[in-house]
């Protein structure tokens, strides 16, 4: 399954400035793939150090940090002698063993030869409870489910991935095969990029044996939330996470505390809002009301609208069946919009590590789905479920503030009217060509 996340990893293993290296991301992302098939593709050697329940490899974090100890402790674990620039050395589940993740700088700083990935599943929660942490000496790399492109490799579409991927995609091809990307998009909404989902839609075709697959991770995701947290928080973050399709269908998205729980305040769900974004599973995306740069001197905490990881998860946790999705029914037209929007949220990041944040008119009358910032420009984005091209909070928006670029996401065609794209929503990788840097 090719992911696009392993041209990150050799430029890190070539970077001159190269740190230990952390891998961020949901659980069943496919982290430890990822890690094993970047060593057994790019080094001679791979490490692979499990941390969850070793009390040998705990121990050797336990006593203060020595260089030549450690190696020695990870060689007599894996059975292999480590070479520095050959051997891929893999702390999976670092979470679990605090110490190793302080001794991260410690392995910068004195054995910096060594090429040292590590990953955990709930990482980003541990990082938010008081784990001492080494600023500033490791890397950074965040794997998500699979983009559009990413699945359309996955099911044997090369040619149509290499086509919306292409510098400058040829609107003319685009228009030809409209028909086979529309289906293989309705595909992916219900899918998703899970990769255990995606190799069971590639292994079965098989809707049905997809869906068992997401209600399994749904299920992996709600123990992991009774495993790490007290009975009172898991409560909370149960009830965030399940109110997630109903925040989304609403008209005006932006979050709202009483779909949680009537009479619900913002400090009694802050934890376990932070819970869920720790762990990989929700995304905020914060207002704007005023576009300046830098974007994040101008979030406002207050409103946000939330997205979770995966179109397939969503459609799974509203029970969307492939029948309605892919035939289309009247009684899904509300849905869809909701849908749509979580899709091009999903791919912005997945494909761009774009941070999106949404604007909004002081007085209510204008909403563009996403902004975000691309070096000195701030880039609108208006989301539309199908031909439709009507966007009037778009228009307000240019005019009020005269970007260089907007694009408009929809099923219509590929057009480009100066400085408003019309992008077909399956080759929303063809912005590349607009942006900068």
């Amino acid at each position: 399954m090719h992911r696009n996340i392993i041209a990150d990893l050799l430029r890190w293993k070539n970077s001159p400035h190269r740190k230990p290296l952390i891998l961020q991301g949901a659980r069943q992302t496919g982290k430890t793939w990822i890690m094993k098939e970047f060593g057994r593709t790019a080094y001679k050697n791979t490490a692979y150090l499990f941390c969850q329940e070793n009390p040998a490899l705990a121990s050797l974090f336990d006593a203060p940090f020595d260089k030549d100890r450690l190696l020695n402790g990870f060689q007599l674990l894996c059975g292999f002698k480590i070479e520095s620039g050959n051997t891929l050395i893999i702390l999976d589940e670092i979470q679990d063993i605090p110490k190793a993740i302080t001794a991260l700088k410690f392995l910068y700083e004195q054995a910096p030869e060594y090429h040292i990935i590590c990953a955990g599943s709930l990482l980003g929660v541990s990082l938010h409870e008081g784990i001492s942490f080494p600023v500033g000496k490791v890397n950074f790399l965040n794997l998500y489910p699979l983009s559009f492109s990413e699945f359309l490799l996955a099911v044997g579409k090369a040619q149509h991935a290499s086509l919306i991927q292409a510098e400058k995609p040829d609107a003319a091809l685009l228009k030809a095969f409209s028909q086979d990307f529309k289906e293989l998009l309705r595909q992916y909404f219900f899918i998703g990029g899970m990769p255990e989902a995606v190799s069971s839609w590639v292994e079965t075709n098989d809707f049905a044996e997809v869906r068992r697959v997401q209600t399994e991770l749904l299920r992996t995701y709600e123990n992991d939330v009774s495993k790490h947290t007290s009975a009172e928080t898991a409560n909370k973050i149960r009830q965030v996470w399940t109110s997630v399709p109903s925040q989304l269908a609403r008209e005006n998205k932006k979050f709202l505390y009483s779909v949680v729980k009537e009479s619900a305040r913002a400090r009694e769900y802050e934890n376990a809002l932070n819970w869920l974004a720790g762990a990989g599973l929700l995304t905020k995306v914060y207002r704007m009301g005023k576009p300046g740069i830098p974007l994040k001197a101008y979030e406002d905490f207050d409103a946000f609208k939330i997205f979770i990881l995966d179109t397939g998860l969503l459609c799974s946790m509203t029970n969307l069946s492939a029948r309605v999705l892919l035939e289309g029914n009247s009684l899904f037209t509300e849905f869809k919009g909701a849908l749509t929007e979580q899709y091009v949220c999903q791919q912005l990041i997945s494909e761009f590590g774009i941070t999106p944040y949404y604007w909004s008119a002081k007085d209510g009358i204008a909403e563009v789905d996403f902004i975000f910032q691309n070096d000195d420009e701030i880039v609108p984005v208006e989301v539309k479920a199908e031909v439709n091209l009507q966007a009037k909070s778009l228009k307000l928006y240019r005019e009020a503030y005269g970007p260089a670029v907007a694009f408009r996401f929809s099923l219509s065609d590929y057009a480009d009217h100066g400085g408003l794209k019309d992008i077909p929503l399956y080759a929303l990788p063809a912005i590349r060509q607009f942006l900068r840097g």
